[in-house]
Order: structure tokens, then sequence, then C-alpha cells
């Protein structure tokens, strides 16, 4: 699995260069993919990979969102730094024109006709954008093209 391979490579080269905040999170990483792999009783997938990370990024995120509220500046950084650290692992983000045509083709692959259908078109829509897009975002568009 290359990401593992690439995860691994990673984990050395901090270690030797003593960079403790990116040896932390790549660890933090490697311990969220064996404790899937545990849940899973199996290695996990290229895809169920880069899911663990995506729910990582949203974690991070919710986390700075809260520091920042909370008004902990040293949180923050500290979860900033490792969003880019778990980024590095992900695959290039989808741009707008590129999820707008994936939420088309999966509309028309579905029949998808109303927002009772949203399901059918995450449904069929997830496998392709996962860890490429946001999730909430990609929620919010699919029912604003399946109302409009």
């Amino acid at each position: 699995m290359e990401l593992r391979n690439k995860l691994e490579e990673e984990l050395v080269k901090a270690a030797k260069a003593k960079e403790k905040l990116r040896l932390s999170a790549l660890r933090l990483i490697k311990n969220a993919i064996h404790n899937k792999e545990i849940d899973l009783k199996r290695e996990t997938t290229e895809a169920e990979f880069l899911q663990t990370l995506a729910s990582m990024v949203k974690q991070r995120k919710d986390s700075i969102e809260q520091f920042e509220k909370g008004g902990r500046a040293d949180l923050v950084e500290k979860e900033t730094a490792e969003l880019k650290i778990i980024q590095e692992f992900m695959p290039r983000q989808l741009s707008e024109e590129d999820l707008d045509a994936a939420i088309e083709k999966a509309i028309r692959e579905t029949g998808a006709a109303g927002p009772k259908d949203m399901g059918k078109v995450m449904k069929a829509l997830m496998p392709v954008i996962s860890g490429r897009a946001d999730g909430k975002a990609v929620s919010e568009k699919v029912k604003g093209r399946l109302t409009g």
C-alpha cells in the first residue's frame, strides 16, 4: 500500500530529524489506521485509509474552531500544525468544477428527482469524493441541486 509506505518513510525521517511535532502527528495517523484495522480485523484499503484521514482532518478542523472560540491560541497552533501534516497524505482536493461534475453524474446515474433521493446520490458520490472534498459541503451542494 503506497500511503502506508509513505507514512512509514515519513515516520523514520521525522524521528531522525528529531521533529517532535511532526513525529507526534505521524504517530497519531499510524495509531488511527492501526485501530481501524483492529476494528476491521484486516488491513485497510486505500479508500479506508483515506476515510480515516478525512475523519482526522474533520476532527482537527472542529477542534480548531472550538479552541478559537475558547481563546486557546496554543492549542489552535498545535491542531493547525497536525492538520497540515495529515493533509500531506490526502489526495489533491477536487476543484469546484470537478465536484459539480461528479454531483451531476451521480444524480444522472441514480435517477434522483428531488430531495428525497439525496441518500441515493450521496451513497453513489462518497466513494468518488472520499478524502477529496468535505462531505458536509458536498451534502449542501447536493441538497441545493436537488431542491433547485
